[in-house]
């Protein structure tokens, strides 16, 4: 009786030596960590590191220089920096179909958890003292209701 031949995980025998059924359900228990969707390198597999990860990377940069900004006292436009990263982020993650080290989870878990940070973000920034750039009238109303007895 010859070996069976295992391809893959998926193709291994059994306890008792017969391939598995090739199915397209989930396991009952899972053994192994699946990547992300979008998971796979955003370059070919012959270029440098950075450029098989150049969407993670822009994302970093920008969220590094809007930290730097912030810490040099200029505060709003360092965390609008930070907001429009996260939401460029989102929109690397929604519009190509392999973004390396940026997909973190799902496609839409990613997209919506990119979003929502970058959209607070941006509109904490904007509504920031002195001088705000956006006044959001129930806040204040909101902030005199809890604050006061």
């Amino acid at each position: 009786m010859s070996e069976p031949t295992v391809r893959d995980a998926i193709s291994a025998p059994d306890a008792e030596g017969r391939p598995r059924r090739v199915t397209r359900r989930f396991p009952l228990f899972t053994r192994d960590t699946a990547r992300p969707e979008g998971g796979g390198r955003a370059a070919p597999s012959d270029a440098p590191a950075p450029a098989r990860q150049w969407p993670v990377l822009v994302v970093l940069t920008a969220v590094a220089l809007g930290l730097l900004l912030t810490a040099v006292d200029v505060f709003r436009y360092g965390t609008l920096l930070i907001g429009a990263a996260l939401l460029a982020g989102a929109a690397l993650r929604w519009t190509l179909p392999s973004v390396g080290m940026l997909a973190v989870r799902s496609r839409f878990t990613d997209i919506v958890t990119y979003g929502v940070l970058g959209l607070v973000i941006v509109l904490l920034a904007m509504t920031v003292q002195p001088n705000p750039w956006l006044e959001i009238p129930f806040l204040k109303d909101t902030l005199h209701f809890t604050l006061t007895k």
